[in-house]
């Protein structure tokens, strides 16, 4: 198992609540992968750099901290970008925690 971390742009609309939804389906479906949610960190909305479309101008950013095998991060990764809630997702190893002296 590694530790992974999981930056996610949610592409729901302007809703507090959608927001949590969608994280709660996420952390679901690591968990189903196999995955234990160490972490989740709900950031805010933020503008997008580049406009893709007109209709998503922004999107709420989370960060997801979790462990895994690394043989499931490519099935999460073709299930994220199913989900229509998932704008983008990257996946980056994660160091483990150093212990506090």
């Amino acid at each position: 198992m590694k530790r992974y971390e999981g930056l996610f742009i949610l592409n729901t609309a302007a809703k507090e609540e959608g927001v949590k939804e969608a994280l709660d389906k996420i952390s679901a479906d690591i968990t189903a992968a196999g995955g234990k949610v160490e972490t989740v960190q709900k950031m805010d909305r933020k503008p997008y750099a580049r406009i893709a479309d007109k209709k998503h101008t922004a999107g709420f950013y989370a960060n997801v901290i979790f462990t895994s095998a690394p043989a499931a991060i490519a099935a999460l990764r073709s299930k994220f970008a199913l989900n229509e809630e998932v704008f983008r997702v990257i996946f980056t190893h994660s160091p483990e925690p150093k212990p506090a002296k």
